[in-house]
């Protein structure tokens, strides 16, 4: 007897039907896809994404709170995903139409702090213009405050950011990113932008068995692989890269895997016995990871710098 095809019930609840409709629900996948682990930030952001939607919802039955607060801080270490997750999160808030392009521009303080008088508003002026309809992402975001330098102008980068954001709330999102413990203290120096975020979000340093799925992503995507013995050797790499100053989570998996790359390149071109393979074109070896100044560095007084470029 043949099994009748059966189709799964459309979903019935009005909120599952306004974010099937939004568009999110495979940005919020394609998050997943893009980013190992970070659990709370996911389910912060899929959090944001309900009350924008809800919001919405009640806005076309007559019930209005204002325009919601959308600006936030991203606060963590180095390679963990934020300004991957502002790029999502742009697309996201343009889906629900709460910003008209949902492009990024991405600065630091030198695209919006001058070098002497009359120089930095239009440089910041021009980056917000650029901005507008979208999502201002500025990267280490205390560096525009410093106090102990009597002839900085970046407070008045800072001054014209919060005038923007504040008149200019329902037309851009300004993302502030850096360490958590320098963003805390710049809050703390400038009240008046700590009041204008809405939202904080820590992102956590990854685990090793975290980065070694990271790895395995990123070598998928550049069409290599690990064997066995390199996939063992690469955990016990993580393990001692993570106790050396400047490790920085996922970006320094790829450079890890780029160095690999290269004595891999190497490899093949100084051994007489190489064949120009499909296997031996795509495996990264143990060998290839063993020469790294990682293992091959054991003096404790070996420069900091050195060892940030392993």
């Amino acid at each position: 007897m043949q099994t009748p095809n059966i189709t799964p019930a459309a979903p019935t609840n009005p909120f599952a039907l306004a974010l099937a409709s939004s568009g999110i629900t495979e940005l919020l996948a394609q998050l997943d896809r893009e980013l190992i682990g970070l659990a709370p930030v996911k389910q912060r952001i899929r959090d944001i994404a309900a009350l924008l939607l809800v919001d919405k919802l009640r806005t076309e039955r007559g019930f209005s709170a204002g325009a919601p607060s959308l600006h936030m801080c991203f606060s963590g270490n180095p390679g963990t995903g934020k300004t991957t997750v502002a790029l999502r999160m742009a697309a996201i808030l343009h889906s629900l139409g709460y910003i008209r392009k949902g492009h990024l521009i991405a600065v630091t303080r030198d695209d919006l702090v001058g070098q002497y008088i009359g120089h930095t508003a239009p440089k910041t002026k021009e980056v917000l213009k650029k901005a507008m309809g979208g999502v201002l992402f500025i990267d280490e975001a205390y560096y525009l405050y410093r106090p102990e330098n009597e002839r900085d102008y970046g407070q008045e980068a800072i001054e014209i950011l919060l005038q923007v954001m504040e008149n200019n709330r329902d037309d851009l999102v300004v993302i502030l990113a850096g360490y958590k413990y320098r963003m805390d203290r710049f809050f703390e120096s400038n009240p008046g932008m700590s009041s204008r975020i809405a939202h904080h979000i820590d992102f956590p340093d990854y685990g090793v068995d975290e980065l070694a799925q990271i790895a395995d992503l990123m070598l998928e995507t550049m069409q290599y692989h690990f064997d066995d013995d390199a996939r063992r050797v690469f955990a016990d790499y993580l393990e001692r890269r993570m106790a050396q100053p400047h490790f920085a989570n996922a970006r320094s998996v790829r450079n890890a895997l780029d160095r690999a790359r290269l004595r891999h390149a190497s490899r093949l071109m100084q051994d007489p016995a190489s064949v120009a393979d499909d296997l031996s074109l795509t495996t990264i070896t143990a060998p290839d990871l063993l020469a790294s100044r990682v293992f091959t560095k054991q003096n404790p007084q070996t420069d900091a710098k050195e060892k940030a470029a392993c």
